[in-house]
């Protein structure tokens, strides 16, 4: 494609960016190893990942006042611990716990292609993760922003319009100048409503082996791959 006026690049993270499945179930075996847990720690993953959405929800609406995902996934964490039956853990484990978002792995294509495009574009998050998640998750990973910009500077949790508009104006660009790369469907469509370019980036196994959401693009996105490096491709870096 012809990137014509984009600027920046905003990038969705987990899931995108980062393997958080593997990352976390690993997280959690290597925990049960040490604490003599018995859990099946994949359906253990999924159950928080399913708590996810909802956790957002009731902030949307204004049902509840701003809170960083780091606080929602705890609040989640602890819903689990308690339905597992998962007793005696101190409050200094569940925050280690907690913290396994801020250690996510990168998929193996994303460190090059992200350095890639940065050789053009500005390149800054638009996660509902919160800034420090994301910046320690970039620290370890080696994840290569300009800006780590989501919803937390926004107050606006995705989908909702102020997570992206609010985020594109602090790095003084109009929409059109600003393109969202994501695994995610949903993403894409409430960006480019506002004006955004799209990229889409496949990732069939995000959800594990059972995945049966976003395992093909739903429309003509701007750009539509398999890799990071593949939108690197397509915008000439």
């Amino acid at each position: 494609m012809q990137p014509g006026q984009v600027k920046a690049l905003f990038f969705d993270v987990f899931g995108t960016v980062v393997d958080w499945r593997s990352s976390i179930i690993l997280e959690l075996e290597t925990f049960g190893k040490q604490k003599g847990v018995e859990v099946n720690w994949a359906a253990f993953a999924d159950d928080w990942r399913d708590l996810y959405q909802p956790s957002m929800d009731a902030v949307r609406r204004g049902d509840r006042e701003w809170r960083p995902l780091d606080t929602l996934h705890r609040e989640s964490l602890i819903t689990l611990i308690s339905r597992h039956n998962i007793t005696r853990l101190t409050e200094e484990e569940i925050d280690h716990l907690n913290k396994a978002w801020h250690r996510l792995e990168p998929w193996p294509d994303c460190v090059e292609g992200l350095t890639r495009l940065r050789t053009n574009y500005i390149l800054a998050t638009l996660s509902n993760g919160n800034i420090a998640l994301l910046v320690n998750m970039a620290k370890r990973a080696g994840l290569p922003w300009d800006a780590v910009l989501g919803a937390e500077p926004a107050r606006a949790y995705k989908p909702l319009p102020q997570s992206y508009l609010r985020n594109a104006q602090f790095l003084g660009l109009e929409p059109a100048e600003c393109m969202l790369v994501a695994a995610h469907n949903r993403d894409l469509a409430a960006a480019r409503t506002l004006g955004f370019r799209t990229a889409f980036v496949c990732r069939p196994t995000e959800h594990g082996p059972g995945q049966n959401t976003d395992l093909r693009a739903e429309s003509e996105w701007d750009i539509v791959t398999e890799t990071m490096t593949g939108v690197a491709g397509a915008l000439g870096c």
